[in-house]
Order: C-alpha cells, then sequence, then structure tokens
C-alpha cells in the first residue's frame, strides 16, 4: 500500500480556506518563530535540491508522483515555481501528461495525476497549466465513475489508486484535493459522491454509515476513519479488531476531516463532531494513532492540513488541554530533522525510509505552522 499515499499525497495543497486570528499577537503566540521555519524548511530544500536526479524527478521508479509532491511543497512553503529544483520537478511531472488526459507512467494512475493537479495548480500562477489540470480532473472523475453508479455499493464515489483498484480512504482523499485544487464547486457531483464513500469509511453507524465494521466499531474507535473499509470481509486483516469492527486510524482520520472540511461541510455536521470527538481522545504528534510510527510523516501533512482547515490556532483535546498545534508540530518536525537537512522515518512502511518522501511531507507539513498574517 503506498501511501505516499500512501495509504499515502496533498491539497492542502489545495488550499483550504482558514479563518484569520483576531489577533496578530494571539497567532505570534502560537506558532514558531518564522525564522525557524524558514531555516529548517531551507535545510531541507538543499538536500532535495541534492537529491533530485538530473532529470528533474525524486524516486522515479515510483512515476511522477513524489516528484509533484515535492514541487507542490516546496510552492507552498514559499519557493518560487521558477526556483530551480522547482522548475526541474514540474518540468519533469510535465512529461507524464498522456493523452487521456492522465498524469502518470505504469500503474498510480489515479494517484499521481492527484498529486500533479494539485503541482500544476501551485505552479499556475499564468495560467499556463489550465488545460491540462482540466483535462486531468476529467481523467480521475472517471477513475471514480469506473467504480460504478450504484449509490448502495459500498465501493461508489471512492477511488483508488488506478481504476481496477478498490477504493480507500487515502486516494479518495488526494482525489477531493485535487477537485477542489481545480476550483470544483460544493454542489460538484463527484465531490459529493466522494464524500459518499467516506461517510462509509468512518467509524459512525447511522445515516450515513450502514457497513456492518460500523456497527461493531469500539467507543475508542468510533468517529475515526479506516483505510479500507472492504477489510471488513477479511477474517485475517490485521486492520480488524476482535468483535470484527475494524480498527480507526490516525493519518485517515485526519484525511477524512480535512475532506468534509474542504467541502464545505459544516462543523456541527454529525460525521465532522464525531471526527473532531476522536482526534480530541487521540491528539499526538509521537506517533500516527493506529499505526505506531508507520506512515508518521503521511500523518504529520493530514494533520496540519485538517488543523489549517479547522481554523483554530489552538486545538484542545479531550482532557481540556490547550495545544498550540503549530508549534508543537514544528517542535516534532524539528526534532527529527538530520543534520544534512533531511528527514527519515525509522520505518521504512510505505516508503517513508526514503528521504525523499518523508521530507517532501515534512515540508509540506512545515508550511502550515507559519503564523497567519
Amino acid at each position: 500500500m503506498l501511501r505516499f499515499a500512501p495509504p499515502l499525497l496533498v491539497l492542502a495543497l489545495a488550499g483550504a480556506v482558514a479563518l484569520v486570528p483576531s489577533s496578530p499577537v494571539r497567532a505570534a503566540e502560537t506558532a514558531p518563530a518564522a525564522a525557524d521555519v524558514k531555516d529548517s524548511i531551507g535545510k531541507a530544500h538543499g538536500v532535495l535540491k541534492a537529491k533530485q536526479v538530473e532529470d528533474g524527478s525524486f524516486l522515479p521508479k515510483f512515476g511522477p508522483g513524489v516528484t509533484a509532491l515535492v514541487a507542490a511543497a516546496l510552492v507552498r512553503a514559499g519557493y518560487p515555481a521558477d526556483d530551480a529544483v522547482v522548475a526541474k520537478a514540474i518540468k519533469y511531472v510535465e512529461g507524464f501528461v498522456q493523452k487521456d488526459g492522465g498524469v502518470y507512467s505504469k500503474g498510480l494512475e489515479n494517484y499521481t495525476t492527484a498529486l500533479a493537479v494539485v503541482a500544476f495548480k501551485e505552479c499556475n500562477a499564468d495560467g499556463k497549466y489550465d488545460k491540462v489540470i482540466a483535462a486531468a480532473v476529467k481523467y480521475v472523475k472517471g477513475v471514480q465513475d469506473a467504480n460504478g453508479t450504484d449509490d448502495k455499493e459500498l465501493k461508489f464515489g471512492g477511488t483508488g489508486y488506478d481504476g481496477k483498484s478498490r477504493p480507500d480512504t487515502s486516494n479518495t482523499g488526494f482525489f477531493i484535493e485535487a477537485l477542489i485544487a481545480a476550483g470544483a464547486g460544493q454542489d460538484d457531483p463527484a465531490l459529493k459522491k466522494a464524500l459518499t464513500f467516506l461517510g462509509r469509511a468512518q467509524n459512525l453507524s447511522g445515516e450515513y454509515n450502514d457497513q456492518p465494521f460500523a456497527k461493531k466499531s469500539s467507543d475508542d474507535d468510533k468517529g475515526g476513519f479506516v483505510y479500507n473499509p472492504f477489510d471488513q470481509d477479511k477474517e485475517k486483516s490485521d486492520k480488524r479488531t476482535d468483535v470484527g469492527g475494524l480498527r480507526s486510524e490516525g493519518g485517515m482520520t485526519y484525511t477524512g476531516l480535512k475532506s468534509f472540511l474542504y467541502a464545505g461541510v459544516s462543523k456541527d455536521d454529525p460525521r465532522v463532531k464525531a471526527a473532531l470527538a476522536w482526534v480530541k481522545r487521540h491528539y499526538t504528534l509521537d506517533e500516527n494513532p493506529g499505526n505506531g510510527k508507520a506512515g508518521l510523516f503521511y500523518y504529520y501533512h493530514t494533520f496540519a492540513k485538517a488543523m489549517d482547515a479547522l481554523g483554530d490556532e489552538e486545538f484542545t483535546d479531550a482532557k481540556d488541554v490547550k495545544h498550540p498545534w503549530k508549534k508543537e508540530l514544528f517542535d516534532a518536525l524539528k526534532k527529527q530533522q538530520k543534520e544534512d537537512g533531511s528527514w527519515v522515518n525509522s520505518n521504512s512502511a510505505f516508503l517513508e525510509g526514503s528521504p525523499e518522501l518523508a521530507t517532501a511531507f515534512a515540508v509540506l507539513s512545515l508550511s502550515y505552522t507559519k503564523a497567519k498574517k
């Protein structure tokens, strides 16, 4: 499961709307010093420049996905589209634009196309990529449609790595980011269908989820999201609980939460409220809840996007502890940054043992720690 995409990538890249704090002083108190963030990102830029392949790529054997992620992360972190690293990376991604509108090599078509849409959007100040983005969005909508039109089926509305793969929460989250980046409105049919799938991936039995696993959810898992709801039918899946439910995961819960918020779902909606309740119970930056250290940097970027979309400078957990989440996220990342400026996960699952991917996620995460002006 390539979650570097994982089961991991990137809209917020798409730029979710966040509320501006009422006091600049308050924002400064809850965010790390701008100079510290700039220094950390600058060191990361240096190591990415050193690791970039001559053709502009990063981890090219996995197609253009990681390269698109790096380009989008750097632009969002403050580097211009004509920065040497960004320009080479985006040119490399351009080379994978296909006649059908997708942006891919072999495999992972939906995943890499969704990431490319966000990257092109970040570098699209002059409208250079308007047609490419429109064609790519049409392509990923086609991938979604391949999962059928019967809204009673579990697969309805979701997307996987390609048109033949079963859908999952992570890829559907990237799909939603691509739609939002391309300017989709809240009434877009594809967006509404995607939310239907995500509703069925949440441990919240009721109006939005009629799946058996949700009815067997523990109190602790309630409100959180699972990666693959189809695991409910796999008795040997390590995602299943003893009673036949599915375990909620941190990265997937933040993916579901940010997706709802990006799509304009109200904070008063029962799905959002339940997800927030789960987050309050499991707030942490020490691990990816449900997965330990696996997918930790993917987790960080979904955490950052969701917190940013909520629009608050502090987050209050279930114990009524207020967290200046920007400072805490920065501190967690800074503590793990290597001397050369990179990040590497000691748990190599989901390709995060590769500094190119882990560093891209870290830079993207850091871009959300800056104080609001």
